[in-house]
């Protein structure tokens, strides 16, 4: 059941989540889930690859794939250093690993080693010309990295191969909107127009334009989810995205809280999880 929580008498809740905040900075409307937990399945499938590991006369080809299958599981649950181990290991065995890269390249983006992770990028790029989501870490790593007009150019290619998915404009509005914010609410309300349907995340984008408030947003994310999973899926993401809207529009305390609030989600393999740590740590390192 979808749970919905209006701050006012319940400011005590959200000082639990968000780490006792200001209550001037607390959303007026709150929607939590209930955080996600790991799942049996998650941790029978870590059991089962580390019992096939063991397992003689695998190829090197063979334990590549094991490990790269269990870092992933690691990297869901939120075990990164094992994740991060896991992944390694896979390249150890298999050098030619696109995949391994890519996903060791977007740890190195976490970690803010940069130049560590376009290296990364770079190899599954090399390996894989086609690899659409290195093209996405790479230009998340270089918006990071403080280099946007790369980051845009990466991001619009990723954009360019599914021009009607929400989440790739809005990643690459961001990074534009550093080089040029006119022109970046421009094309964000040209996409809108030519690609914009009735999937609720066009609503993000539909608050980033001024068209619905984020009370609207919230509202229809806790009516229309179908379970906790859902619900915890689309908050983390909705969060990241208020928390980079507030950000821009100069509430640093009311981003962190977005920030926090989208953390609390757990959905630890999600790009907008990732990266509210990592805005949590730029403005702690700004301050």
């Amino acid at each position: 059941m979808n749970q919905r929580l209006f701050l006012g008498p319940l400011v005590f809740v959200g000082c639990l989540l968000i780490g006792c905040s200001s209550p001037s900075v607390v959303p007026a409307t709150l929607v939590l889930p209930v955080p996600m937990q790991v799942s049996y399945e998650s941790e029978l499938g870590i059991a089962r690859i580390g019992q096939m590991l063991s397992s003689p006369g695998l190829t090197s080809e063979q334990r590549a794939e094991l490990f790269f299958q269990r870092g992933v599981i690691f990297d869901r649950v939120g075990l990164r250093a094992m994740a991060r181990l896991d992944f390694n290991r896979a390249l150890r065995e298999k050098p030619d690993f696109a995949d391994a890269y890519n996903l060791n390249g977007v740890y190195f983006t976490q970690n803010q080693e940069f130049s560590e992770a376009y290296e990364a990028f770079d190899s599954a790029l090399e390996l894989s010309p086609d690899y659409e989501y290195a093209n996405l870490n790479r230009g998340i790593a270089l918006y990071y990295g403080g280099r946007p007009r790369l980051a845009a150019k990466d991001l619009k290619v990723f954009l360019d191969a599914q021009p009607n998915d929400p989440y790739r404009l809005l990643l690459w509005y961001l990074a534009l909107e550093r080089l040029d914010p006119s022109l970046a609410a421009m094309m964000l309300q040209q996409f809108q127009q030519n690609y914009g349907n009735d999937e609720w995340a066009w609503d993000i984008v539909q608050v980033y334009l001024g068209n619905k408030t984020e009370e609207q947003l919230l509202s229809r994310i806790a009516e229309e989810s179908t379970d906790n999973r859902q619900l915890a899926e689309r908050l983390c993401e909705a969060y990241f995205y208020l928390g980079k809207r507030a950000q821009q529009e100069g509430n640093i305390e009311e981003a962190k809280v977005y920030f926090k609030l989208s953390l609390s989600t757990n959905v630890y393999d999600f790009v907008e999880h990732r990266y509210s740590l990592l805005e949590l740590d730029l403005m702690e390192q700004a301050h």
